[in-house]
């Protein structure tokens, strides 16, 4: 029920007749002040299947009515105006909402006292800056979803490598790998460095249609990643892969070849980047002759670097498949040249060299 002040008071329902009808407005408070470059935001704004304004303006069927919060798409002129949503749910005054982190969780208890690494407004009480840790542990658990946007919110990201000062660390690290919400739902990971649009917002429709009563949970992996999205290597989607099945390698990045002696690390990196495109199925790190680093990985960055060499077991792989990928290409080649010629009946000539046979005739 919406209130005169424009918030949402929880229902008095019973819990399970609330859960098997589902809802009909929800509140998406995204927070995008973990450590981050707001990348995930910009890159969502790309997508076409769904839009973030299909979903705002309630253009797709069957879903609950949805508000966003985001300070980079809000119309209001932000500060406290733009955060009365956040403290209401914070309050417990505005429910149901699906929380979504940009940004890596940096470690707080490390400074406690001695300052802060990141913040999300001031307290109204003593002017303090409010730390993303403060806002994380009063959300969460009054979140019906929690979803975490991006490999820095993920897994930790760029700020979590070997030797940052920060201890910066994943969502699921810092409540916890088995945390559940308010919606009985685990933490949903969608990575990439930034994420793929279509992947964040499909994941987002399937989360907005399950709140609607008309959809299960989304099915996720044992890193909380959808498994429809990421359950397949870069290799098994990229159009560079039979190069590799060849032993045909790339020796430097102008060749359309496969890319595995340049640094790519596609044969074991879940990610559907190539064959999902970036931005309008266009785009995507091996279809424009870039190597994939490992952005959706919870290794990412350190397992994967440096970026440039030779991933690890590669040169093995790729001499294991160098004397068959040699006699399949040599036999592919003779194949290749009997089925490039045509049947010697095509001529000009005045005889039928067909084989026609009209055995009717008498």
């Amino acid at each position: 029920m919406t209130t005169a002040s424009g918030t949402t008071e929880v229902s008095r329902e019973p819990e399970g007749a609330r859960e098997q009808a589902g809802f009909d407005e929800i509140h998406i408070l995204w927070i995008s002040e973990g450590m981050s470059c707001d990348g995930d935001t910009v890159s969502m704004t790309a997508s076409g299947q769904p839009a973030i304004e299909d979903i705002v303006l309630g253009l797709i069927p069957g879903l609950p009515k949805a508000h966003l919060y985001n300070k980079v798409l809000s119309p209001s002129l932000g500060g406290e105006d733009f955060l009365v949503p956040f403290r209401a749910a914070a309050a417990g005054e505005l429910s149901p909402f699906i929380l979504v982190i940009e940004g890596s969780i940096p470690n707080q208890n490390i400074i406690e006292g001695d300052g802060y690494w990141t913040s999300f407004g001031n307290d109204l009480k003593t002017g303090e800056p409010l730390t993303l840790n403060w806002w994380i542990d009063r959300l969460a658990p009054k979140a019906w979803a929690v979803v975490a946007a991006g490999t820095c919110a993920t897994y930790g990201g760029i700020h979590a490598m070997a030797g940052n000062p920060t201890g910066s660390m994943g969502l699921a690290d810092y409540l916890g790998w088995d945390f559940r919400s308010q919606g009985a739902l685990p933490i949903v990971n969608v990575p990439g460095c930034p994420i793929q649009p279509e992947n964040f917002m499909e994941t987002l429709t399937w989360l907005l249609y399950h709140a609607a009563g008309s959809a299960p949970p989304p099915p996720l992996d044992e890193m909380l990643r959808p498994q429809w999205l990421f359950g397949k290597t870069v290799h098994e989607g990229c159009d560079r892969a039979a190069y590799y099945e060849q032993a045909d390698f790339a020796k430097d990045y102008n060749s359309p070849k496969c890319q595995v002696k340049v640094g790519c690390w596609g044969p074991v990196v879940n990610c559907n980047v190539p064959k999902r495109g970036w931005m309008g199925g266009l785009g995507g790190c091996p279809n424009v002759g870039g190597i994939c680093i490992g952005c959706t990985m919870p290794g990412f960055p350190d397992t994967f670097m440096p970026f440039m060499d030779e991933p690890t077991g590669g040169s093995l792989s790729s001499s294991l498949i160098r004397p068959y990928g040699a006699f399949i290409r040599r036999m592919r080649a003779i194949t290749s040249m009997a089925v490039n010629k045509e049947p010697k009946w095509r001529h000009n000539r005045p005889e039928l060299t067909s084989g026609y046979d009209p055995h009717w005739r008498a």
